[in-house]
């Protein structure tokens, strides 16, 4: 009796340690398998196991039975079967048999067919552990240890610690974190709502992960486990996917910086450059302040990079180097002359992230839409802060939304941005599809630093504000109805007039008033280009409709210039074939080809400057070169007005 006491004894604890070590078993169905057959199946299945996180074995607690099947489609290497075992596609055992699968070359994503298969394996296993949904077999183990300390203390309830633990989980494909990252963000204004359609669908590696977040976690999963470049082309999903199951597969290292195209429009540069995370400084959101406009009565929404000069360490002298920082804005990519305001409202036009440098972004707004811009830091940690450049790099290679003026706009977009590149929790129930509003919300949330604002001298200096040239031309405007009996009561008034009628006053302004003559037709000559631009527009869209032979090659230029601009908001178009974030072996080929596309853009750009005078207007062409003459005429004034109050000679 008591060596059988003692050996039931030994034996429940053998089956406790047992159920203590519950993990994945893979199970190869041998019938009808020659011995070499079973030998290069089972190669495989240890191969699969060894790739799988510890975590992921050790929840997923089932035997999962794996068989050859006769009668599977050519081109389905696998898929779960019956009873949630897997089924592999008995055409390919042979060449695994003989070696022949790890040479031959599939045209799919993973190469080899050996690594098609191994991949498979993974992709299907994937599916088994996220359909598991709330462990429970690991649950109810957690659960059972908790009621046990509960006793023990004598406690009613479960202690606090235990009570998390046994609260529901999400899984993979439905964790709000990773449909963030995936491509199917939370919508705004729709709380808990999820967006239909999936975006990032540029630098895909495989087009498959965007038919559902179930696919999208199961493709991805093959990539972070066999790929050893995924952390660098898919930094998000990787830290992700670290996070989860704490642990990570053996990494390449990663080209420093993340490749980007600069969207400015100075088409001598080189567009192609590198976005360190570490030179970044800070973030702002940059809002560009409404105007009478309809489409821009409530702003514009964009991140400024906050970028120091190379060799600066970080800190706030970094917001002084302007010439080094970067501007996020989502626009509508207009891949025609007309933007139309319904197709706007409709989706008409591809949402799209460009990349383009802060001085020219202040020009646009304060110089030519006479629009004040507020760059208001945001508060973030560290480490958010690097999250939101590399995500900010990967949606800029790979999204391609559709833009809608009410629910998918720029303020929508950039919320969107920082929620899964910060993630945030007080981003999460922010909601604002208005671009000023947006600002408020994250101001109220303790989110942004609107402080930097309160004191608009200070603002100014520092680079927090930068106003609307319209308040430059309005003081000048003043200059001189202090110093000239002009009857005029506004700038925009005096800028109405003719170039001729505002030359008449030249001869009697005094130095200063010269000065404000010359920056006020500066501000002339903007708007006469502006109007001459629109007066294009109109002019070859119904010429291109009438067939007007005059617009052909200027509507060449002008439809040529439109077609190769793409790429510098859809970067992917530059490459073939990768996936993700570009890397070094791709960078000499991408290099090159925006080199040419950016010189066919400045070759296009010079035929449509030599061609546009004279598709305008006698009247309008008049008043531009009338407007030209009078900034030289105003130049010369302002050099004999200077020489004759005994300063140096002007150049």
């Amino acid at each position: 009796m008591m060596r059988l006491c003692a050996w039931g004894f030994s034996t429940l604890l053998a089956i406790a340690a047992g159920a203590t070590q519950a993990q994945l078993r893979l199970e190869l169905d041998e019938r009808g398998l020659a011995p070499v057959e079973r030998q290069a199946s089972q190669l495989l299945l240890e191969e699969a196991m060894a790739a799988l996180p510890p975590r992921f074995i050790e929840l997923l607690d089932r035997t999962v039975r794996v068989s050859w099947r006769e009668d599977m489609p050519e081109a389905v290497y696998g898929q779960v079967g019956r009873l949630s075992g897997i089924e592999l596609n008995a055409s390919l055992l042979p060449k695994l048999v003989d070696g022949s699968a790890a040479r031959q070359q599939t045209g799919r994503s993973h190469g080899t067919q050996r690594r098609e298969l191994l991949a498979t394996l993974i992709h299907e296993l994937t599916h088994l552990y996220d359909r598991a949904r709330l462990w429970p077999a690991d649950q109810r183990r957690q659960l059972q240890r908790c009621r046990q300390r509960a006793a023990s203390l004598g406690s009613v309830g479960l202690p606090d610690d235990c009570r998390g633990q046994t609260e529901r989980r999400f899984t993979l494909s439905d964790d709000p974190r990773l449909l963030d990252l995936a491509g199917w963000p939370q919508r705004v204004g729709k709380r808990g709502a999820r967006e239909m359609d999936n975006g990032q669908v540029a630098r895909s590696p495989d087009p498959y992960e965007l038919s559902s977040p179930l696919e999208f976690v199961a493709v991805n999963l093959e990539y972070f486990l066999l790929d050893p470049s995924y952390a660098c082309r898919r930094p998000s999903l990787a830290r992700y996917f670290r996070e989860h199951f704490n642990w990570s597969p053996t990494d390449a290292p990663c080209t420093d910086g993340y490749a980007y195209l600069n969207a400015g429009r100075d088409f001598a540069n080189q567009p192609l450059a590198r976005l360190d995370p570490e030179r970044v400084y800070q973030v702002d959101y940059l809002l560009a302040e409404a105007n009478e406009a309809w489409m821009s009565r409530w702003g514009h929404s964009m991140l400024r990079l906050v970028i120091c000069a190379p060799g600066r360490p970080r800190g706030p002298d970094c917001r002084l180097d302007l010439d080094q920082h970067l501007v996020l804005s989502y626009r509508a990519f207009v891949g025609d002359l007309q933007l139309s305001s319904w197709d706007g409202l409709t989706g008409v036009y591809p949402s799209r992230l460009f990349v383009l440098p802060l001085e020219q972004v202040i020009d646009e707004y304060t110089k030519v839409e006479l629009r004040s811009l507020s760059s208001v830091p945001l508060k973030l940690s560290r480490e958010q802060l690097e999250q939101l450049v590399a995500r900010s790099a990967e949606q800029h290679w790979s999204y391609d939304g559709d833009y809608y003026f009410i629910s998918n706009n720029c303020a929508v977009e950039t919320l969107k941005l920082l929620r899964s590149g910060t993630d945030h929790p007080q981003l999460q129930a922010l909601d604002s599809i208005l671009p000023n509003g947006l600002l408020e919300l994250m101001d109220a949330r303790g989110l942004a630093d609107t402080q930097v604002l309160d004191d608009p001298r200070e603002a100014l200096r520092l680079g927090y504000r930068f106003d609307s040239f319209r308040e430059r031309y309005q003081a000048m405007f003043k200059v001189l109805r202090e110093r000239l009996p002009i009857t005029q009561d506004s700038v925009e008034t005096w800028l109405e007039q003719t170039a001729e009628a505002r030359r008449s006053w030249f001869d009697q302004a005094d130095l200063r008033a010269s000065a404000a003559l010359l920056l006020l037709e500066q501000a002339a000559l903007r708007r006469q280009l502006l109007l001459a631009q629109d007066e294009l527009k109109r002019r070859y869209l119904t010429g291109r409709a009438a067939g007007d032979p005059s617009l052909n090659k200027a509507g060449i230029a002008l439809e040529q210039i439109l077609a190769n601009s793409g790429f510098l908001s859809r970067p992917a178009e530059l490459l073939e074939g990768g996936y993700g974030l570009p890397q070094q072996a791709e960078w000499e080929r991408l290099e090159a080809s925006s080199r040419d596309r950016q010189q066919q853009l400045r070759q296009l750009s010079d035929e449509l400057d030599g061609e546009v005078r004279n598709l305008l207007q006698p009247e309008r062409l008049a008043e531009l070169e009338a407007n030209e003459a009078n900034l030289v005429a105003l130049g010369e004034h302002l050099r004999a007005l200077h020489k004759a109050s005994g300063g140096l000679e002007l150049p």
